[in-house]
């Protein structure tokens, strides 16, 4: 087992490599406007997981992931040639799901917008079902205690 740090230098230098590849080589009419968003390797540095956003619909989505999958032999004789690694770690295309989530993330925080304005609308103009403040403070309770004991010597 390797330590987490060369890992981790491992794998951002094949985000980079990937990139850079795909950007000048590849010349698949299929690879659509792809960004390598991370690069993850395993312990042992003998396999690497790219994950990778399309911009587009699902079947740009679909075409570079083909695309991906065929020029996975040069990407990874690429990363081997400008790592210098004793062994080149097999690539393994992943498609981020990041953005997906984003998208989900954003709609629920609309939705929580449109209900805060609604619940908003509602209460202008209301007023309180019992005092504007219900919690009792010590100052109050100093003044009723006085006021009791004023109370017991008048009588």
């Amino acid at each position: 087992m390797t330590d987490k740090a060369r890992a981790r230098k491992l794998a951002d230098r094949i985000q980079v490599v990937v990139a850079e590849t795909l950007d000048r080589r590849i010349k698949d009419p299929r690879l659509g406007f792809v960004t390598i968003t991370d690069a993850r390797v395993t312990g042992d540095l003998r396999e690497a997981t790219v994950f990778y956003t399309v911009y587009g619909d699902d079947e740009e989505r679909a075409a570079s992931a083909a695309a991906l999958e065929s020029a996975k032999g040069i990407l990874r004789s690429e990363v081997g040639r400008q790592t210098g690694v004793r062994h080149t770690p097999s690539l393994a295309f992943v498609a981020d799901a990041l953005p997906d989530n984003a998208r989900t993330i954003e709609d629920l925080l609309d939705k929580a917008r449109a209900k805060d304005a609604e619940v908003r609308e509602v209460s202008t103009g209301k007023t309180y079902a019992g005092e504007a403040d219900p919690y009792r403070k010590p100052e109050d309770d100093e003044a009723e205690a006085d006021a009791e004991g004023e109370g017991e010597t008048a009588e």
